[in-house]
């Protein structure tokens, strides 16, 4: 394939839609149309921020449209998995956002729709792959800047933003659970990072602590997963203070046998503007590097992938694992077993 890919979505109910789209189209991909369920809170900004795109009437103009080579899901988390398997059975390759299922039944179906149409699925997991400092991050650690990583720290705190959030949002089957939904970000970048392929949930809690009104939403999450590589520790919550200039203050810390380190991905409260801050100490250098300049290959690799059917944004393999981690946790923390 030489001309550039042709792009399509499926549901806009969630804004990281705005990042899968936008990321793609900077590496030349043509977005060609989409469809959506209803009216969704996105609706306005999303016609704003891509006003050339027709919206279709029906999802099966873009599942039948022989062109069209990628389809993005940014949907209300529990219909991603059934509108992933129409499209990879409609010959085309899926990027979700996070989470990529909401259910254990639902990944079990997606793995099999993989092996059977040899499509690609992919999660866009926005806050390894779209955040210039992770980027940096994993060049050092590949050029073995803090040795051997043997744990990460992540913490992943969110603002609640009520007055703009859909009813759905509120909605445990709808949104799956805390750990499933935005825990998943965190567990990606441990298995990344230590280089695991496979991890066991040690320890796993949910609470609604600050929304009594709203019995189906958790708002705080924590989770301890270790691997034959390291150990990890997740915290995620929806308290973000008003205060604060941005959504969250979202921080990884990445320890290693000969250093670490820290990454104030959204805001470096008390310190530098901006943000991308990363912090590295090791037995030559204790400095703040800037990364905003990093850049993001995750869109690039994608986009080779899908022309030459390789894996060099992210393995299948991984996709599915993180999934299949977040799962776990999240009914380890429900007391629903596995």
């Amino acid at each position: 394939m030489t001309r550039p890919l042709k792009i399509a979505a499926l549901g806009i109910d969630h804004r990281h839609i705005f990042g899968m789209a936008g990321n793609m189209m900077a590496e030349g991909a043509e977005f060609k149309c989409w469809w959506t369920e209803g009216e969704p809170e996105t609706l306005a900004s999303f016609v704003k921020r891509f006003p050339d795109v027709p919206r279709v009437a029906s999802k099966d103009e873009i599942l039948n449209d022989p062109e069209i080579d990628l389809i993005l899901i940014s949907s209300i988390p529990r219909d991603r998995a059934e509108l992933a398997i129409a499209a990879m059975e409609a010959g085309k390759d899926v990027m979700v956002d996070k989470p990529g299922c909401t259910t254990m039944a639902q990944l079990d179906a997606i793995r099999e729709t993989v092996a059977r149409t040899g499509r690609i699925w992919t999660i866009d997991f926005s806050e390894r792959f779209e955040v210039p400092a992770v980027t940096r991050a994993a060049e050092l650690v590949a050029e073995g800047a803090i040795g051997r990583v043997v744990q990460t720290l992540g913490m992943g705190p969110h603002r609640l933003n009520r007055p703009t959030r859909p009813v759905w949002f509120f909605e445990r089957e709808a949104y799956g659970g805390i750990l499933t939904d935005i825990g998943s970000h965190q567990i990606d970048q441990f298995l990344f990072f230590t280089g695991s392929t496979d991890a066991e949930v040690t320890m796993a809690n949910v609470a609604n602590y600050a929304n009594p009104d709203d019995p189906g939403l958790q708002d705080f999450g924590e989770v301890a997963l270790k691997s034959d590589k390291g150990h990890c520790y997740i915290r995620v919550d929806w308290y973000t203070p008003d205060a604060l200039p941005t959504w969250g203050d979202g921080r990884l810390t990445i320890l290693g046998t000969e250093g670490y380190i820290e990454l104030r991905k959204y805001v470096d409260v008390g310190g530098a503007e901006g943000t991308d801050h990363l912090i590295l100490v090791n037995g030559e250098r204790c400095e703040k590097i800037a990364c905003a300049d990093a850049g993001l290959p995750y869109f690039a690799r994608l986009t080779a992938d899908i022309r030459n059917r390789t894996e060099t944004a992210m393995t299948q393999a991984h996709a599915f694992k993180v999934c299949e981690l977040a799962l776990k946790a999240q009914a380890m923390a429900e007391g629903a077993g596995v």
